[in-house]
């Protein structure tokens, strides 16, 4: 029986890259993916335009990795965010930098770079094939064939697992790989979430479902009043709590995750200062001095925020506006400088973006990615107990360890 073939179980950026510079090498790959189509989570990165990597310095992506950073040092050398946009390049695709030296496809096409990365497996006579993996076998601790659930052998010698951690399981990341390696007496650090929404305690979030607030910057507080993360840009309140870029961003510093400890102090303006902020809303209260308090902030603030804010204020809602003291003035700047929320948890491993835990590294190799305990397996991706924050560092990671991989098996 000849076995001289390498499987890559997992489509996705991880499992593409690898099977694509194994092929470049000569050897016979086997791509092997449950979906009918390749990548199903890259459709969704970056809200469908696919955020491909990063164009900071590679020391900065080191620091951009909270989990596991010196694991990665090699992977990240041997392939790096210029290499990966040199190929892609080569390939006919277009990219552009943006804010935070994210890089995105010209086109704002999570599927350009799809078909680029497709057209990249085809180069290298990349095999692909529909199906499922059961199990790994193995003969005197060596790769001797996958096992397929129609109960099929695919015989090879080397085997490269590639299939993601556990978040957005309808694309097929339903950690499958943890089993595998489970199985093959690898040690799983437990999968929980990151880049995640947050639930929150107060009951007001409810009541402003929907409402996606632009320009806001927070600041994340623990319990010891530490300050532990600052962002600008984009969230929105959902029915649980909170979402978005933002809050997306900031769920993957809140480490050991309990209730009440962590708190993110919201700043509704923050390209006014207080006295700034002060001075705006007295022109607001002059314009409409014959109103109650709470008809004299439409300027001001979206509609579903006004009642939660008048609220939140104590001023009575239908106290005149020409009464409104000096220090309730000052207490409503106060609070939409630093709108408190206490994050309760975590939402669902299934609705995070990535998955934080994972394969051991002290049992991988990190200069080829091999196993330590099984000659002829290797890991690539997020299967690995490894993640980093969000702009593009998570893709590149899967990228350099997929190419470390096909590279050395």
């Amino acid at each position: 029986m000849d076995n001289r073939n390498i499987i890559v179980i997992g489509g996705g950026p991880a499992g593409m890259m690898a099977a694509a510079t194994a092929g470049s090498r000569g050897h016979r790959v086997t791509l092997l993916e449950k979906n009918q189509k390749l990548g199903r989570k890259l459709y969704l990165t970056g809200k469908g335009r696919c955020n491909i990597t990063n164009n900071a310095d590679m020391e900065e992506f080191i620091a951009n990795v909270p989990t596991n950073a010196k694991f990665l040092y090699s992977a990240f050398y041997a392939f790096t965010n210029q290499d990966l946009l040199a190929l892609l390049n080569r390939l006919g695709l277009k990219t552009k930098v943006e804010r935070g030296n994210r890089v995105f496809p010209a086109s704002d096409k999570s599927s350009d770079v799809i078909k680029a990365l497709e057209k990249h497996l085809e180069n290298n006579n990349v095999q692909r094939l529909t199906g499922e993996a059961d199990g790994i076998i193995t003969e005197n601790n060596k790769i001797a064939a996958v096992r397929l659930k129609d109960g099929n052998m695919l015989p090879c010698h080397s085997v490269i697992v590639a299939t993601g951690g556990l978040s957005y399981p309808a694309t097929g990341s339903t950690g499958d790989g943890y089993r595998f390696a489970k199985e093959l007496g690898h040690t799983i650090i437990p999968p929980r979430p990151s880049l995640v929404p947050l639930e929150i305690t107060e009951d007001w979030p409810k009541q402003a479902q929907g409402l996606s607030l632009r320009n806001i910057s927070i600041t994340i507080i623990d319990k010891r009043n530490k300050k532990i993360y600052e962002d600008f840009g984009e969230m929105i309140f959902t029915h649980y709590g909170v979402s978005g870029p933002v809050i997306l961003s900031a769920s993957s510093y809140m480490r050991k995750m309990e209730p009440g400890k962590y708190r993110i102090q919201i700043d509704l303006k923050p390209a006014l200062t207080d006295e700034q902020l002060d001075a705006r809303i007295q022109r607001d209260f002059l314009k409409y001095a014959r109103k109650h308090f709470s008809n004299s902030l439409d300027d001001l603030l979206p509609q579903k925020l006004i009642p939660i804010i008048v609220q939140l204020s104590q001023i009575p809602p239908d106290k005149p506006v020409h009464q409104i003291t000096r220090e309730e003035r000052h207490a409503l700047v106060s609070l939409l400088k630093g709108l408190l929320l206490t994050v309760k948890g975590y939402r669902p491993i299934q609705e995070a973006i990535i998955t934080s835990g994972g394969v051991s590294v002290k049992e991988i190799d990190p200069a080829t990615m091999e196993s330590r305990l099984v000659q002829g397996l290797f890991f690539a991706g997020e299967v690995i107990d490894v993640d980093a924050y969000t702009g593009g560092f998570n893709l590149q990671i899967a990228f350099s360890t997929g190419y470390q991989a096909g590279l050395h098996c």
